[in-house]
């Protein structure tokens, strides 16, 4: 029996490379990707199929797909969106070029992939899609909009894509980490810095908090787990006859859904106003 494949964006470090490496073991024939030729050129040396795919480059995602069907002669079984980052910033502070950055990779490069691999998956009439979401994709944090936004972008696409696609035998699902130990707050850091005019912001006093937050290298919170707990929603999603929806990977998702469920909008507000 041929291995079973799979295309993984985001590759270069945390959820990425755990999935990429777990799913190796596995034996799964595992396509993984990244942005940065110095992250391709690692991911090679560590023995795995790699190329580049930048999610704000259309002639590189497309460059990605025809590079996985010349190697599996025309197929492929599973795609997991997982690659993105968080733009930080207070929403008057954000230009409308900085969140049509966020954008572009966080919702238009997966879009754009997305709808090339379903070709694949009708033709060869079965796959599987995991999008990788987050608690911040039905909830909101301050100083998040950005990122916010993008991930509310990706729930309402692959809520509806799940029900354009019944009955194709394609499925569809999200996982929803919360805090998970990976270099996400450190890449913030960068774009906040390189993006926002913050110490001239009215809100410079909460970007210091900010940028605090975001350069510890303490766990962002006591429920911060390993990259791993994520790759073992993601096999769920990939090897079960009857796949969820919606992956709640860490007590604060499970939480924070149960709260947006029970709690007035106004209550929920002044919680979520403190992170």
């Amino acid at each position: 029996m041929s291995k079973k494949s799979i295309l993984i964006t985001g590759c270069s470090s945390g959820i990425g490379l755990d999935a990429a490496k777990t799913l190796v073991k596995k034996g799964y024939q595992v396509f993984a990707t990244a942005r940065k030729k110095k992250d391709v050129d690692s991911l090679i040396s560590l023995g795995f199929t790699a190329f580049r795919l930048d999610l704000s480059d259309s002639q590189s995602i497309m460059l990605a797909v025809k590079h996985v069907l010349e190697i599996t002669g025309g197929t492929l079984d599973y795609l997991f969106n997982n690659g993105a980052y968080g733009q930080p910033g207070a929403i008057e502070d954000l230009s409308t070029q900085v969140l049509r950055q966020q954008f572009e990779a966080n919702v238009f490069g997966w879009h754009d992939l997305t709808t090339q691999v379903i070709k694949i998956m009708r033709q060869q009439g079965h796959g599987r899609i995991v999008q990788n979401s987050s608690v911040l994709g039905f909830v909101c944090m301050p100083y998040r909009g950005a990122y916010n936004a993008s991930k509310f972008a990706i729930e309402g696409l692959t809520d509806t894509l799940r029900l354009e696609l019944a009955g194709s035998n394609i499925q569809v699902s999200l996982l929803q980490p919360g805090p998970i130990n990976t270099n996400f707050r450190k890449n913030a850091l960068t774009a906040l810095k390189q993006n926002i005019d913050w110490q001239n912001s009215i809100h410079l006093n909460k970007y210091q908090k900010q940028i605090e937050r975001l350069a510890s290298s303490d766990p962002a919170s006591g429920f911060t787990l390993e990259p791993a707990a994520v790759t073992k929603a993601l096999i769920h999603a990939l090897e079960s006859h009857r796949p969820k929806a919606r992956y709640r990977i860490t007590y604060p998702t499970k939480l924070f859904t149960l709260l947006k469920r029970i709690l007035p909008t106004r209550w929920l507000d002044a919680l979520l106003a403190k992170g």
